[in-house]
């Protein structure tokens, strides 16, 4: 994987760059992003820019015999390691390497939850075990096949438990030209032993521009259906490809429709809004209540006087400046309060019928009496 391969993220592809140019690579560095950033495909890229047999000034060349195997993730050089769920004690990461390969190659901003999947896990708890620690340290003992570096690439680091302190003396003293690249989202998780022998990496999550663009330019999606999903994902672009697998319905009417039906308290409406949303999934269901939430949080820049910070479609736009004129912050803040804890009770499998025929409830609530009275508590 290239640089040119991975959306956005300038500043750091240029900073990895310029290690690289101007000899000040560090043998251990943790690229520490929140989950969907990319941080795993960035510690890719400049592997395979560190390998790169004729790199440019901007990117590897994607051409010689090293970029080719890097490619293909069958380098010699390459190592590989990652949370597993081990089914026997002896299990390694190598055990499965064809199905680490086929995921990331698929999708280089997978998540654990993706992973998981590829390996057919179920409920079993992933972890990083002291027979791969001691993988770790003889495959990094042997001399570079081909390349002048040989690299590891260990992500989540956050499932190495106190048996990651078996590495700590190959971090702190490798074999010469080997190089530690640590992909983390939790630094707090991490054990601290080895945090202070790493170089931190930061990286930041997507712009929703830079989502919108790769989901165009390299997924197909319409500009307009592009848009709506990196508005949703939150700068997660594993999220956003999983919402883009799902059936990308129209949450602006959706969301408008029900405001409307709760805000003339019409019962009959409700009950066949209820049925509908009760249909939608549980991935569409959680899509159209973050939507929500977020629309909320655009009419409470509107009525802060904020209107320049509002970035959405023109008739979003038109929608919160009318809606605007028809609440107050208390009562988006409720509102907002509602659509949360739905969506934290859908990912718990709440029964959908149950909770938007309550959620709807509340919205009339909060429309015609302002508040909602105390003690009211979910009844699912």
């Amino acid at each position: 994987m290239q640089f040119s391969e991975i959306a956005g993220h300038r500043e750091e592809k240029a900073h990895l760059i310029r290690t690289v140019r101007e000899n000040r690579v560090s043998h251990a560095q943790l690229f520490l992003g929140p989950e969907g950033s990319g941080s795993l495909a960035l510690a890719f890229a400049y592997a395979q820019y560190i390998c790169c047999l004729k790199p440019s000034e901007e990117d590897s060349c994607g051409e010689c015999s090293s970029c080719r195997k890097y490619k293909k993730l069958i380098h010699p050089d390459l190592h590989f390691s990652y949370p597993f769920f081990a089914q026997r004690k002896e299990d390694t990461a190598l055990t499965y390497i064809q199905e680490w390969r086929s995921a990331f190659l698929n999708n280089p901003y997978l998540s654990l939850d993706e992973w998981r999947g590829h390996v057919l896990a179920d409920n079993k708890q992933a972890n990083i075990n002291i027979e791969e620690c001691h993988q770790i340290i003889q495959k990094l003992s042997l001399k570079p096949f081909e390349a002048e570096y040989k690299v590891l690439i260990l992500w989540l680091p956050e499932y190495l438990s106190k048996e990651g302190n078996t590495l700590l003396k190959i971090i702190e003293e490798p074999p010469q030209k080997t190089l530690f690249l640590l992909v983390a989202q939790n630094q707090d998780q991490i054990l601290n032993t080895i945090l202070s022998r790493t170089q931190l990496v930061k990286i930041k999550k997507f712009d929703d521009k830079d989502v919108e663009q790769y989901l165009v330019n390299s997924k197909g999606i319409d500009v307009n259906i592009a848009r709506k999903i990196a508005y949703l994902s939150e700068g997660n672009m594993q999220k956003a490809l999983a919402i883009a697998r799902e059936d990308v319905s129209n949450e602006f009417a959706m969301m408008t429709d029900w405001l409307r039906i709760c805000f003339l308290n019409s019962g009959l409406k409700v009950a066949g809004f209820v049925e509908m949303a009760a249909k939608l999934g549980r991935e569409n269901q959680k899509n159209f209540l973050i939507y929500g939430t977020r629309l909320m949080r655009e009419v409470l820049m509107h009525l802060s006087g904020a209107e320049s910070l509002i970035n959405i479609p023109d008739n979003e736009k038109e929608f919160v400046a009318r809606f605007s004129q028809t609440v107050t912050e208390q009562k988006i803040n409720l509102i907002v309060k509602e659509l949360e804890k739905a969506h934290y009770h859908i990912e718990r499998n709440a029964n959908p019928k149950i909770l938007f025929l309550d959620v709807s409830l509340q919205l009339i609530r909060i429309f015609n009496f302002n508040t909602l009275p105390e003690g009211t508590h979910y009844i699912y």
